[in-house]
């Protein structure tokens, strides 16, 4: 066993609210000066940087994970991690025709929507604002999403902005969620005691970042077993981690 640090949880450029210098490379550099060994990009209703994120993070030794941050019908925010990359492209596809309302991005208020390659070239924009809700409902996303080969839970369930207690005023018993997301750590003790259906759930703490100098410092980890190494064996065991 060894200890894997991780953030599951960034933004890139592709997301409205993220910083146009969230380039997959800028990311995935950051990420090794923060001793990261694994992350995930998870932009809103989108994983179409996630090509140009792997071959990044593969650059600087990080291994990384495909995602997306699902809004759903309620407008909770949900971390959907995928064990391969064709998985995360392929609920792109289903999740990109499930938009309630298409609205077309205004850049100059929202922010620009970058796709880009493996080099930071930007290769195209998404038309519509990605963060608007989809009509997918908060119970069907973890069968929705194990459909895809991933993993989900409620994101920063410790903040009001779309978080599933702040929008439902508790946490759920939904099944086959795989854990919880704090944003903040510290949080974890006051929300368990109030929510003890939080003692069954995986807890992951992420940044949630949307500027790279939110890619926190190596501090969140997870222990897993590794031998015979590989980054494809680290990747299985995180799934199989997550997967409870």
């Amino acid at each position: 066993m060894n200890r894997y640090y991780y953030d599951f949880h960034i933004h890139s450029c592709l997301s409205p609210c993220g910083d146009d210098d969230m380039t997959p490379n800028n990311i995935a550099g950051m990420c090794t000066l923060a001793g990261l060994n694994i992350a995930a990009l998870t932009d809103h209703n989108s994983s179409k940087n996630c090509p140009a994120f792997f071959e990044a993070a593969k650059r600087q030794g990080i291994i990384p994970i495909a995602g997306m941050e699902l809004t759903t019908a309620e407008d909770i925010h949900v971390v959907c991690l995928f064990k391969e990359l064709c998985g995360a492209l392929e609920f792109d596809g289903y999740v990109s025709g499930r938009k309630t309302v298409k609205i077309p991005n205004r850049p100059d208020i929202f922010g620009n929507q970058y796709i880009m390659d493996k080099d930071d070239n930007v290769t195209g924009c998404e038309e519509y604002f990605l963060p608007s809700a989809t009509d997918i409902m908060i119970d069907d996303v973890p069968s929705l999403v194990a459909e895809y080969g991933g993993v989900c839970y409620p994101a920063h369930i410790d903040r009001q902005s779309n978080g599933i207690i702040a929008v439902l005023g508790t946490f759920p018993d939904i099944k086959n969620f795989a854990g919880a997301e704090f944003n903040d750590a510290a949080n974890r003790e006051s929300y368990t005691e109030k929510y003890p259906i939080l003692r069954e759930k995986k807890i992951l703490v992420s940044s949630d970042a949307h500027y790279l100098w939110n890619i926190r410092d190596k501090d969140a980890y997870i222990e897993l077993d590794d031998e015979p190494y590989s980054g494809k064996k680290v990747t299985e065991e995180l799934f199989r981690y997550l997967g409870g």
